[in-house]
C-alpha cells in the first residue's frame, strides 16, 4: 500500500475523476459566467463583446447595491443565529431527556424543500387569516401588519424561516462536535467544583472553537448567495425590499433576458462572496493546536 500512495501516477489516477467532476461542475460555469459578463447577450441570439462594460455597470448599480445590503443583513442574523443553535446544542448534549427526539424534531425543516417552507410561511403570514395575525389579533393587536407587504418588515419576515429551515443542521454540527468531547474532561471538571456554566463557557466551547468558526464561514456564504425561499416568497417584492444578489441576479438573466449582465452580476457575486470568506477565515481560524 505504501510503494502504490508513493507512486505520483497512483496517486494521479485516484484524484483525476474528481478532479474532473469539479472541472466540468464548477470551473468551466464558473469561466463561461466570468466570459458572459464581457457580452451583450441575450441568452438566444449572437454575442456582442463589449468588455468590461456590464461589470462597470453593476459596481455602479444601486439597486445590484440594496441588493448586496439585504444579503448582507441576512448573513449577519444568520451569524447571531449561531449562538441560539449552539446554546440548543450545549443543552441537547446535557443529557436532558428526549435530547434524541428533540434532535430529530429540529431537523425535520431540513427535510423539506425549500418550496415547501415557503409555502407554509406564506400561509402563516397571510394578513387575512393566517395563524401568526389571528394569533396578535387574540391577544388585542387590531390592525396586524401585512408582513410580506410591508417594505420595512418583509425582510425580517424572511428570515425568520430562513434561520428555522438550517437550525437542525448547524445544531448537528455542534452537537456532535460537543459529544467527540471525552466525558473525562467534563467528569474531572464537575469532580473540581465546576458549576455547568462554567464547564460550557471555559471547557466545551474552546475545544469545539474550530467548529465554530467553520459553521461562522457556511452561515455567511450560504447568505450571501441564497436564493429559493425568497424567491418563491416575494419575488423580491414589495418594490425590491426583499431583493438579494441572487434573486437580483435570476431576474436580469431570466426576466429581463439580459444574460451578459445577469452573469456579470453573478460573477461580482462570487468576487464578493470569495473575499468575505478569506476576510471572515483571517479572523475566525485559529493557529493553536486543540489537544483532548
Amino acid at each position: 500500500m505504501n510503494k502504490v500512495m508513493s507512486n505520483k501516477l497512483y496517486i494521479a489516477l485516484y484524484i483525476l475523476p474528481a478532479l474532473l467532476l469539479i472541472t466540468v461542475l464548477i470551473f468551466i460555469p464558473l469561466i463561461l459566467t466570468g466570459y458572459y459578463g464581457l457580452m451583450d447577450w441575450d441568452g438566444i441570439g449572437a454575442m456582442k463583446f463589449i468588455g468590461l462594460e456590464n461589470y462597470i455597470n453593476g459596481i455602479k448599480d444601486l439597486k445590484f447595491w440594496s441588493s448586496a445590503y439585504h444579503s448582507f443583513l441576512l448573513a449577519i442574523f444568520s451569524t447571531m443565529s449561531l449562538a441560539l443553535y449552539l446554546l440548543v446544542s450545549l443543552i441537547l448534549a446535557s443529557k436532558i431527556k428526549g435530547a434524541d427526539l428533540l434532535r430529530k424534531i429540529y431537523l425535520i425543516p431540513m427535510l423539506l424543500s425549500s418550496v415547501a417552507i415557503a409555502q407554509l410561511w406564506i400561509k402563516v403570514y397571510n394578513p387575512s387569516n393566517g395563524i401568526l395575525n389571528a394569533i396578535l389579533i387574540k391577544i388585542g393587536i387590531d390592525n396586524p401588519p401585512a408582513w410580506l407587504a410591508e417594505p420595512s418588515l418583509v425582510l425580517f419576515a424572511i428570515f425568520i424561516p430562513i434561520l428555522w429551515q438550517y437550525a437542525g443542521f448547524y445544531i448537528l454540527i455542534y452537537y456532535a462536535a460537543l459529544k467527540n468531547i471525552p466525558e473525562s474532561m467534563i467528569e474531572a471538571a464537575k469532580i473540581d467544583g465546576a458549576s455547568a456554566f462554567q464547564i460550557a463557557l471555559r471547557i466545551k466551547l474552546p475545544l469545539i472553537k474550530e467548529v465554530v468558526s467553520v459553521t461562522v464561514v457556511l452561515a455567511i456564504v450560504g447568505s450571501l448567495k441564497y436564493f429559493d425561499l425568497i424567491y418563491v416568497m416575494t419575488g423580491g417584492g414589495p418594490n425590491g425590499a426583499s431583493e438579494v444578489m441572487a434573486s437580483y441576479m435570476y431576474k436580469l438573466a431570466f426576466s429581463s433576458y439580459d444574460f451578459g449582465y445577469g452573469s456579470a452580476i453573478g460573477f461580482l457575486l462570487l468576487i464578493i462572496t470569495l473575499v468575505v470568506t478569506l476576510v471572515v477565515r483571517k479572523f475566525t481560524t485559529s493557529n493553536e493546536p486543540i489537544e483532548y
